[in-house]
């Protein structure tokens, strides 16, 4: 939301819809906004703060329960908080319902994109379908994800979203229906970028890797979003409001394109010709040239003109059939769920 949408409603309307949102607001995480916004302040753009959040929250709660009414039957999904240095970051792990709890299970890392995204409808039969093959899957709200609190709210684009995914390898890892060496991470857009620093950051801690229409160059995503993007990539802790002739080392740490060299994990690189968000030839298309060029173990398939362009993997679509099937393949060659 921005303070454009807001000036086109009355203080009434802004209440109402304020009342509405926290009375229907159930929070599965129970963490207020109290700490961290006045709630009796007057000013719009605090009314404004926290009408948002509410509203992430209301949302959020929604698609829990859509999801065990969808597939409660035969996934069972559980709340959790794990550590992250000092700090708790929220996640689900799903298991299947008759999840045989006396041996070890693979588990799959999943994580998702967005500027300030979470756990949401396009990523139901994602989860489904991993699990229906007998794989535990994380599913960590790193740090900038939506829906649990302004403290949350608030990151380091390509770092604590990194800090916080590897934090949950280690805790699903700790598991004891999980085999701590077969694990995997799969991740789209934001997620995919997310997927890439960490196993560059952490080579040893995957056993397979997926990469789903990541942003592998940072930098060049930021030479072709529109002002208002910009300023507020710009914005995040790291960047210092600086734009990246300002500040560039900045920009560059968090562009997975500069440490392929460093990957160990096998990589299955998906990515769609048509695609506005991350341009073929400026990511996938150069991470797939990097990979040959320091003969690292992958594969990879390039959708032509796939419905849906970015969100590809998501629709209804035998584009979107078969990405499931490759991530399963995948996947499976090295977990053996």
């Amino acid at each position: 939301m921005s303070g454009r949408w807001i000036k086109t409603w009355g203080s009434a309307a802004l209440a109402a819809l304020l009342v509405c949102a926290t009375a229907h607001a159930q929070d599965p995480r129970k963490e207020g906004l109290d700490a961290f916004i006045n709630r009796d302040a007057k000013d719009i753009e605090t009314k404004l703060a926290v009408l948002q959040h509410e509203i992430y929250r209301a949302e959020l709660s929604n698609i829990l329960v859509l999801f065990n009414q969808r597939y409660g039957s035969r996934v069972n999904m559980q709340a959790v908080d794990f550590p992250s240095g000092l700090d708790l970051i929220p996640g689900y792990v799903f298991t299947p319902a008759n999840l045989d709890r006396s041996r070890s299970h693979p588990a799959i890392v999943l994580v998702h994109g967005g500027f300030h995204d979470r756990f949401d409808l396009y990523f139901f039969k994602m989860v489904d379908a991993l699990v229906g093959k007998g794989y535990v899957v994380m599913f960590p709200e790193y740090r900038g994800s939506s829906g649990y609190g302004e403290m949350h709210y608030r990151n380091s684009y390509g770092d604590t979203d990194v800090t916080d995914t590897l934090a949950s390898a280690d805790f699903i890892g700790r598991q004891p229906y999980v085999d701590p060496a077969r694990i995997g991470i799969v991740g789209h857009s934001r997620g995919g970028m997310v997927t890439l620093l960490a196993i560059e950051r952490a080579p040893k801690k995957f056993k397979v890797a997926v990469e789903i229409a990541g942003l592998v160059d940072f930098l060049a995503y930021m030479a072709y979003k529109p002002e208002f993007r910009r300023l507020e990539m710009a914005a995040e802790p790291q960047f210092k409001g600086q734009l990246p002739d300002k500040n560039l080392a900045a920009y560059m740490r968090v562009s997975p394109v500069n440490f392929v060299k460093d990957i160990e994990a096998p990589l299955l690189v998906l990515a769609n010709t048509f695609d506005g968000t991350v341009p073929l030839e400026l990511h996938s298309g150069r991470l797939i040239e990097l990979l040959k060029a320091h003969n690292k173990v992958f594969d990879s398939h390039i959708y032509k003109d796939a419905p849906g362009g970015h969100m590809f993997p998501f629709g209804d679509t035998e584009e979107a059939r078969d990405a499931t099937r490759r991530v399963l393949e995948w996947t499976a060659k090295y977990l053996k769920p």
